[in-house]
């Protein structure tokens, strides 16, 4: 009763399984079609990943053609094969075979990045090399983990927390794995998702007929196949065999695959040879055949179907993924597994037959109970054909597109460019010494206490904000006026730069940088302030401290301080010393712009560091000043150039990530931080004042948009109603904490991006002219 009940619910969901493998396809959300780069080992490469990594590419391509997949396939340089189709190869042991393909998959402008990860298919100690390849990923980022370890040794463990920090998606094929991923690792269970390996969809019941094809009608078909080698336990397989051809003399064990390429190189065919030997000392060598190839898929479907039992003996019980086993359950095969964690899960209930690892006893008793039984064994069958119907291709690339749309980021809808961000949030992370450094979250960290960089900054905003009443305005200007003038240390004639909490200074000289930053702050009141007082203020300490920091060599020191002088100038010409500044600081970026350029690299320095179009708006601003016309040409150019580097394949505004910071001649994508948005938008502001050229107000457009979400990871940073912003984007997504830089930076970015808004000439229907759609060129 019990089997007619499981064949009654076996054909029902047989019916409906077939009508989903028909029928049932995905429909992705509505907008352009989604593209992906799609890196591992391929064919005609002869391992699992690169038949699954071949599958996906194929499945996507039959079940929806709606998707653009370029392949990227891992080449072991040491014997090299020729890869039809692909978009790329990666030499799997050559460092720069990484950066080129990453910088090939940017430029591409893929919507999601899909890399296979097994950590013998990378090059490096356990596959070291993919950290520094997938860092330079910009897309999205989904991983398919083949290999979960419950105890890694530690660079193991090093790689897969890395891999986890930038992924935006993580595919494991068991529960068991994800349960690892989450437990023993960490990751964020939203973002971790179980896909069942892919299998075939074929008619059900046709072994005698592949028999026949075979020449083996009327014998009871035992079967393993995939790669030979030592971790497949065939060894117990063999000697079950005299057990179980005794009772069923028809028997035949056929073992189907190549011997594993690496064992081949290492010891030849020594392993399979010590199989032979084996099958002929126990006397079963008439009753094992073998097909030492690597079989092409159709022809392995075939040979499958020709099977009354699939053996998976593994004696490694913490293998997850088994391409073999899903593709015996999916083809409605008999399946005698030790309890290794695919098989645990996939022959639940009953679907499959678990046994005792490293025991012939068993495999031979699981075997004969089946054969002697062919009720049970056609029962076991027509289960495990019923569990089959759940990981078809079609539910696979079903499964596989969903998780591809799922990292990409939505679309944002732009707020308009005249709304005024509020200030609250700056005034949050003020007090009546200034403006603190950090946050956690949206609160103030008061642990980290003030640094003179923000309430330089703090001082500008102050100068320019809309919609601040007179006291107000006087309040907080004077807050962070003071700081800046506390700041001050005569006897050394420097800027300190970080003070604790309780007012006390962590230095007693701050970095070069923080001192121009300082010197910018005080001509860019005398030329903004509202407050007369103010900018007499302003004037007199900048009289004070520019003979001793026009010393500095830092070169974005030197830049800030020519913005400074260049702001004294607009409103005093004649202010000689800040001619001298702006006149040397030229002469000085002029070089190094000499000393850094290359054909490929029009920059000022070879490492790309923060900040970076500050040193093309100073040499715009000091040649527009000084009517030096081959400074703002040098100025331009180069800003052009960095401006290039900063706009990704699909127009997005990407600026140089912090990780790139010390990486001659390269860049990386992440963390992208607000200060890199707020200058291209002042450098571009610049440039359209010396210019008018339209250029200048689409890249400012481009990296205002930045802010709300138009970036790598869809990311909205800013708040129009606080005025606050988070601290960047990674590679998962926005950083929670809302810091003084960042915030400053977005309300900078506002009142800069205004100014050329209300300047630019209104197309007829009173919007702005469409910018141009050329590259900064």
């Amino acid at each position: 009763m019990n089997h007619l009940t499981r064949s009654g619910e076996f054909q029902i969901r047989r019916e409906s399984a077939e009508v989903r493998s028909i029928f049932d396809t995905a429909v992705l959300a509505e907008g352009p079609p989604l593209s992906l780069a799609l890196i591992g080992n391929f064919a005609p490469r002869k391992c699992g990943i690169a038949t699954f990594t071949t599958d996906i590419y194929e499945q996507l391509g039959q079940h929806h053609p709606e998707l653009s997949v370029d392949v990227y396939a891992l080449n072991d340089s040491r014997a090299p094969l020729v890869y039809e189709g692909v978009a790329g190869t990666i030499n799997h042991d050559d460092i720069e075979s990484y950066v080129s393909a990453a910088r090939q998959i940017n430029e591409s402008g893929v919507d999601v990045v899909w890399l296979q990860h097994e950590y013998g298919i990378f090059g490096g100690p356990d596959g070291e090399l993919v950290l520094d390849f997938v860092d330079r990923l910009a897309a999205p980022l989904v991983v398919t983990l083949h290999t979960v370890l419950s105890e890694p040794s530690g660079r193991q463990e090093a790689i897969l927390r890395h891999l986890m920090t930038r992924a935006s998606k993580i595919m494991v094929m068991s529960r068991h794995s994800r349960t690892i991923l989450i437990e023993r690792y960490g990751a964020r269970a939203e973002v971790v998702e179980v896909i069942e390996h892919g299998a075939p969809d074929r008619p059900f019941g046709r072994q005698e007929e592949f028999k026949a094809s075979l020449g083996l009608a009327g014998r009871k078909v035992l079967m393993t196949f995939g790669l030979i080698g030592p971790g497949k336990g065939l060894e117990n397989a063999i000697a079950a065999l005299p057990a179980i051809v005794s009772r069923h003399p028809e028997a035949v064990y056929r073992i189907v695959g190549a011997s594993h390429p690496n064992l081949v190189a290492r010891d030849g065919e020594a392993y399979r040879e010590k199989l032979v030997a084996l099958a002929a000392e126990l006397g079963v060598a008439d009753h094992v055949m073998w097909d030492n190839r690597f079989l092409d898929t159709p022809e392995l479907l075939d040979q499958l179907e020709a099977c009354d039992i699939y053996l998976t003996p593994y004696p490694n019980l913490q293998q997850s993924t088994s391409g073999t086993l899903s593709y015996a359950v999916a083809l409605g095969k008999a399946v005698i597994a030790t309890p290794y964690v695919h098989a645990r899960e996939l022959l639940a209930s009953d679907v499959g037959r678990l046994i005792e690892p490293d025991s012939s006893t068993a495999i031979a008793d699981a075997v004969n109970g089946l054969l002697d039984s062919p009720h049970e064994l056609a029962a076991m069958q027509r289960r495990a054909y019923a569990r089959g119907r759940e990981t078809i291709w079609p539910r696979f690339a079903e499964s596989s597109a969903r998780l591809a749309a799922g990292a990409v980021p939505p679309n944002r809808k732009m707020p308009p460019i005249s709304a005024i961000p509020g200030l609250s949030a700056v005034l949050a992370m003020s007090d009546a010494t200034g403006m603190l450094q950090h946050s956690v979250g949206v609160v103030p960290d008061r642990r980290h206490g003030y640094c003179l960089d923000d309430n330089a900054r703090a001082l500008m905003l102050m100068n320019v904000a809309k919609g601040l009443g007179a006291s107000d305005r006087m309040k907080w200007s004077s807050a962070y006026a003071a700081f800046v003038q506390f700041a001050w240390n005569p006897d050394l004639g420097r800027f300190r730069n970080f003070m604790r909490f309780d007012r006390s200074w962590c230095e007693d000289e701050g970095s070069e940088d923080s001192n121009g930053r300082a010197v910018w702050s005080l001509g860019h009141t005398f030329e903004r302030a509202t407050d007369p007082g103010l900018r007499e203020w302003a004037l007199h300490l900048y009289d004070e401290v520019l003979p001793c920091v026009g010393t500095v060599t830092s070169p974005r020191a030197v830049a800030f301080a020519m913005l400074g002088a260049c702001a004294v100038l607009r409103c005093d010409p004649d202010h000689s010393a800040s001619r001298d500044v702006v006149a040397d600081g030229g002469d000085f970026l002029m070089r190094l712009l000499g000393e850094g350029r290359r054909p490929d690299w029009a920059w000022f320095e070879a490492v790309l560091g923060y900040d970076n179009p500050r040193l093309s708006q100073a040499l715009i601003e000091a040649g527009v000043t000084l009517g030096r016309e081959d400074w703002t040409d040098a100025g331009l150019e180069t800003l052009a150039w960095i401006c290039r580097q900063q706009v990704s394949a699909k127009g997005q505004f990407r600026p140089i990530g912090s990780e790139s910071f010390y990486r001659p001649h390269s860049y990386l994508p992440f963390d992208q931080q607000p200060l890199e948005a707020q200058a291209a938008i002042e450098a571009a502001v610049s440039a359209w004042r010396a210019t008018h050229d339209e250029k200048w107000v689409e890249h400012a457009h481009t990296a205002w948009r930045w802010f709300f979400g138009d970036n790598d990871r869809g990311a909205v940073l800013a708040e129009i109603a606080t005025g606050r912003c988070r601290d960047g984007v990674t590679p998962r997504g926005a950083n929670a904490n809302t810091g003084a830089e960042s915030i400053l930076a977005f309300q900078l970015s506002h009142y800069a991006l205004m100014e050329m808004t209300l300047a630019t000439p209104l197309s007829e229907d009173g919007g702005m002219l469409e910018p141009t759609r050329e590259r900064l060129v």
